[in-house]
C-alpha cells in the first residue's frame, strides 16, 4: 500500500528539483526522503526519478504519477478539513496565498484582528506570483487567496474585500509634485517605470497608463514596490503604486498623487476553489478583512 507520505515526497521533488530542498520542505533528513522514494519505485517496479549530481528530475513515469498523487493529496486534505469543520469550523490550519505587491502593505492591517477575532485559526502565509497562487490553490495545498482580481481567473468563487486606487507616484521635484490630483491628460507621453514580468500589477498599471498616452520606459524594470519607490525618488521617472503602499510615507524623497475621477483601482478579493469544505471560516475571514479596511482605504 502506498504511503501519503511517499506521495507528498514525491510531490516535493517535483516542485524543488533537489533532494535537499525536498527534504526540508517534508521536515525530513535528505537520506530519509531519498531512501523512501527508493522503496516506492521499488514496490511500483518503475523509475520515478533521475538522479544526477547538480540536480534531479521526474521520468516520463514520475511525471505522471505526481499529477495523481497530487489529486490523492489533495482528497486527503479535503478529508481532513472536513472533518475539522465538523469538530470546530472556526479552527485548525489556513493557508493563504498572496501576492508581493500586496502581502507586505496589506497584513500589517488585518492580521492582529484575524488573530483576534479568530484564535483558533493557525493562519500560514505564503508569499508567491500569482500564477503559481492559483495553481496551487487548484491543487489544494493551499486554501485561500487574497489576490487583485483579474478577468482570466477562472474556476474559483470570488468575495470582493475591497477597491484599491492606484496613486502616480513621483519625485519630490517632479514638475507634477504641486498638484493635489492628477488627470490621465497629465500622463500624456510621460515615461513609466514598471515591474517585470509576471506582476499582475504590472500589466494593470500599463493598461491604464497607455489609455493616458503614457509609454513604458524600457531601461528598468523593478523587481518589487520599494524599488520602484526608490527609482522615483531618486528622479529616474514616474510610476503607479497601490494605495496601501503609500499609506504613513513622509519625507521619502516621493509624492504620492490620486486621480481625479474616474480613479484607477485594482479590486482586492478572496478566492476560493468551488466545493471547499471550510466555507464557514472563509466567510468569517472576509468579514473580518473587509471591516478592518473598510477605514483604510
Amino acid at each position: 500500500m502506498v504511503k501519503l507520505r511517499d506521495l507528498e515526497y514525491l510531490d516535493a521533488i517535483d516542485r524543488y528539483r533537489h533532494f535537499g530542498k525536498a527534504a526540508e520542505a517534508c521536515f525530513v533528513s535528505q537520506p530519509t526522503l531519498s531512501g523512501q522514494i527508493m522503496k516506492l519505485e521499488e514496490q511500483l517496479s518503475l523509475q520515478l526519478v533521475e538522479r544526477h549530481r547538480r540536480n534531479v528530475m521526474l521520468t516520463p513515469a514520475g511525471e505522471q504519477l505526481v499529477l495523481k498523487a497530487r489529486e490523492v493529496l489533495g482528497a486527503a486534505r479535503v478529508f481532513e478539513d472536513t472533518a475539522r469543520e465538523l469538530l470546530d469550523p472556526l479552527s485548525g490550519d489556513l493557508h493563504v496565498g498572496m501576492i508581493p505587491t500586496l502581502a507586505p502593505y496589506l497584513l500589517p492591517h488585518i492580521m492582529g484582528a484575524l488573530h483576534q477575532k479568530l484564535p483558533d485559526i493557525r493562519f500560514y502565509l505564503h508569499e508567491k506570483q500569482t500564477r503559481i497562487l492559483m495553481q496551487e490553490l487548484n491543487e489544494g495545498s493551499l486554501d485561500v487567496l487574497i489576490l487583485p482580481w483579474l478577468d482570466d481567473m477562472k474556476g474559483v468563487e470570488r468575495y470582493d474585500l475591497f477597491a484599491e486606487p492606484l496613486d502616480v507616484t513621483v519625485a519630490d521635484n517632479h514638475p507634477l509634485a504641486q498638484k493635489e490630483a492628477v488627470t490621465f491628460d497629465d500622463l500624456n507621453n510621460q515615461p513609466i517605470l514598471t515591474l517585470e514580468d509576471g506582476h499582475c500589477l504590472r500589466d494593470q498599471a500599463l493598461g491604464y497608463c497607455f489609455t493616458a498616452g503614457a509609454r513604458e520606459d524600457h531601461r528598468f524594470q523593478a523587481t518589487s514596490l520599494e524599488t520602484l519607490r526608490y527609482m522615483v525618488a531618486s528622479g529616474s521617472g514616474m510610476t503607479l503604486l497601490p494605495r496601501l503602499a503609500c499609506l504613513h510615507r513622509h519625507h521619502d524623497g516621493a509624492r504620492y498623487l490620486p486621480f481625479e475621477q474616474p480613479q484607477p483601482t485594482r479590486q482586492i478579493s478572496l478566492l476560493v476553489r468551488p466545493g471547499y469544505s471550510r466555507m464557514a471560516c472563509v466567510r468569517a475571514v472576509v468579514a473580518c478583512v473587509k471591516q478592518q479596511m473598510q477605514d483604510i482605504i
